[in-house]
């Protein structure tokens, strides 16, 4: 079973607030009462009551000597009064937004009329109709609200205006607007219910779509807990608890996906007590069905089977076993034999004192993966062995390495668990719930949630893998043991961020491996600890999303650009500052270098921007463009066109370009002046011509 808990589960501002009011003036040691609970949690105010805080219904009842505090629901207008009068202490509790209400009900015109959407006999809701300043009316729901319409109370020339309790359903909020503003056009609505208890409510609404089931952890008295479990209740089954014992009660075995949350007036102590005895639960039953399988299944074999059945009190050693002489039954005698010869399947040993040929299978040689026998044992090699079965017809006793193994190793894996020592084996087999580990001769159970295998992916990618554990529950009655890969993994990654912490710098240059994408930036790998190069450090051009430049899985070289220890977060720069388009500017395109092809990227008023090298646009004033006179770029140039331009400044601390389009272009009066220029030099040489060629002309024209 999988638990998820919503992000505001607990305490709202305005239940934390008036809580540690009252226990700073427990702390001080002043005498306080409240005036009903200070909160609706039994668990809370049964804490107060132990601390001297008592709990009175009105100001008569409080002895003198004490102080008054008000709860966070607030109390009605002439309750105030009533303390005031009798010169009572006290100190204001009441939720600012309960406060708010009470201010805007309390600021309009005399004989304006209330509606107030909430529950008429809350605390909260009694309160805000002592401020309002005329008839008031309470619903809980738009049936009641349309039955209050249908009843024309309410003269059609008075004002009216809508409140909310700060705990009412925003769903039923919503449809009841939509009645106000159909019935009462003139009719101001505030929308009063408490931010955090909307959240809450939405919050509640999208993890019970998530999950099969909704544990709710709040008062049964408290307003915003119901709402809760009515919302939850809409997509799965709700249960409403106020502390951890109730869970006993329970049955959430049917349900594989478990949402908790809590009321806001929740204390996080008994979450975090919840949510433990869940997890607790959750392992135990884990063992158990794992446990079951394995048995059924024949998962663990006759051969475990046997040994328990040789050590029927659990406790027994080997070295107990080997002393026993079993007189009265030959089966599970401990015996020590002499390997004569090994075949694929089997191993032949020599037993002294035996008439019988002494024969190990292969299922029986060795709870650790092999290939071959020869793997395992040598020609020659002693091997404590227990008989399995005698077959006299055969003249063959079939005997188990694998046990004895296991035997020998179990007081190992006890140790192991007291120690707290890592283990290293072998994944043997995948089971429902869990997957088997072989080590030393014995199988360790490891639970799906203690694998570290994501929830999403298959167990079997485990199989035959090696793998570092610690042993955390040992049963000896029964000779299992329940391991924890997660443990060890969560350990060593704290070990490995730990060294990465104390040997990275700022400036340092290291190598990474690209883990995940966001759409913010790429979250690296720098060996043993994650560091995110933002978005706009990953390319010195524009980009919509880091896959345009790294994807995962990518090794790449970073900078540490900043560190932050306290918040454990690592800041990674990956652009290389031979890459920054300025550099390259300064160093291939000074001042007065033409660009043939620059692309108009932008329109203005005042110019054109183009795109002068990748990652840097030029402006091209209007007064740049041309040597006529324009009133807008517009009338020139189009975005996308492709245009000779000319760099004439650069202002490299501002990142400012100047561009100039006309001074590549010749000026009017300088073509005038060069066409002008062009006709006396003709006429000059046509009168500097030589006068023998007169002649010629002459003879032309007779």
């Amino acid at each position: 079973m999988q638990i998820k808990l919503a992000k505001t589960a607990g305490f709202c501002f305005g239940v934390d607030r008036a809580v540690n009011m009252l226990y700073e003036l427990v702390e001080k040691g002043e005498k306080v009462c409240t005036l009903g609970p200070i909160i609706h949690n039994q668990q809370l105010v049964d804490d107060l009551k132990g601390r001297g805080v008592k709990t009175i219904d009105t100001p008569a009842e409080c002895e003198e000597g004490y102080g008054i505090v008000v709860r966070t629901h607030g109390v009605e207008k002439s309750v105030i009064a009533e303390i005031e009068s009798a010169e009572i202490p006290y100190t204001d509790a009441t939720c600012p937004f309960v406060k708010k209400i009470h201010r805007i009900v309390g600021a309009q015109p005399e004989g304006t009329v209330t509606l107030i959407a909430g529950d008429e006999n809350h605390p909260e809701v009694k309160g805000i109709c002592s401020y309002c300043r005329g008839e008031s009316f309470v619903f809980s729901c738009e049936e009641e609200l349309e039955k209050i319409i249908s009843s024309e109370k309410i003269e059609p020339s008075k004002s009216v205006i809508c409140v909310s309790q700060t705990t009412f359903s925003m769903k039923e909020w919503k449809k009841c607007k939509k009645i106000f503003k159909k019935v009462y056009t003139n009719c101001e609505i505030f929308d009063t219910i408490c931010s955090a208890t909307a959240d809450r409510q939405e919050e509640a609404r999208t993890l019970s779509q998530e999950c099969d089931a909704m544990i709710v952890i709040g008062g049964r008295h408290s307003s915003n807990t119901v709402k809760l479990k009515n919302v939850c209740a809409e997509n799965a089954p709700a249960f409403l608890i106020e502390t951890a014992d109730e869970l006993s009660q329970i049955d959430l075995s049917p349900y594989e996906v478990v949402g908790v949350t809590a009321g806001a007036s929740t204390p996080s102590v008994i979450i975090k007590e919840v949510l433990k005895t869940m997890s607790e639960e959750i392992l135990e039953k884990e063992v158990e069905a794992a446990e079951e399988v394995a048995e059924t299944a024949e998962v663990v074999d006759h051969a475990e089977e046997a040994a328990v059945d040789a050590s029927a009190d659990g406790e027994t050693t080997f070295a107990e076993m080997l002393e026993e002489s079993f007189s009265d039954n030959d089966t599970s005698k401990v015996v020590k034999g002499i390997v004569v010869n090994i075949t694929p399947s089997e191993v032949f040993v020599d037993v002294p004192g035996r008439k019988q040929t002494g024969v190990i299978s292969s299922e029986d040689l060795s709870s650790e993966p092999f290939d071959k026998c020869e793997d395992v044992v040598s020609i020659g090699d002693e091997l404590d062995l227990i008989i399995m079965k005698t077959d006299d017809q055969d003249g063959v006793l079939k005997l188990s390495k694998k046990l004895t193994d296991a035997f020998k190793s179990w007081d190992d894996i006890v140790a192991a668990k007291e120690a707290g020592d890592v283990l290293e084996g072998t994944v043997a087999a995948v089971i429902r719930g869990g997957v088997l580990v072989a080590v030393k001769g014995t199988r360790v159970f490891v639970p799906a949630s203690l694998t570290g295998v994501p929830r999403n992916q298959e167990l079997d990618i485990l199989k035959g893998a090696t793998v570092r554990f610690r042993v955390i529950d040992v049963n000896n009655a029964r000779r299992r043991a329940v391991g924890s890969i997660k443990a060890v993994v969560v350990e060593e990654r704290k070990a490995a961020e730990e060294a990465a912490w104390n040997r990275l710098e700022e400036g340092m240059v290291i190598e990474g491996t690209v883990k995940s994408l966001t759409s913010y930036g790429a979250f690296v790998d720098i060996g043993g600890i994650d560091g995110m190069i933002h978005i706009s450090e990953l390319s010195w051009t524009r980009i919509k999303h880091p896959s345009e430049v790294v994807k995962v899985g990518d090794q790449v070289e970073v900078t540490v650009k900043a560190l932050d220890a306290e918040n454990k977060k690592i800041s990674l720069g990956f652009k290389k500052i031979e890459d920054n388009p300025w550099e390259i500017l300064k160093r291939d395109y000074p001042v007065g270098t033409v660009v043939e092809n620059a692309k108009v990227v932008g329109l203005a008023a005042f110019g054109a921007f183009a795109n002068v090298i990748p990652g840097i646009d030029g402006l091209i004033h209007i007064s740049q463009i041309s040597w006529d006179r324009i009133k807008t770029p517009a009338d020139v140039l189009n975005i996308g066109d492709e245009v000779k331009v000319k760099i004439t400044e650069v202002d490299f601390d501002k990142k400012r370009v100047s561009l100039s389009m006309k001074e590549l272009i010749e000026k009017p009066e300088e073509r005038i002046e060069a066409l002008a220029y062009d006709g006396e030099a003709a006429e000059a040489v046509a009168e500097e011509a030589p006068a023998e060629e007169a002649p010629a002309e002459e003879a032309t024209e007779e």
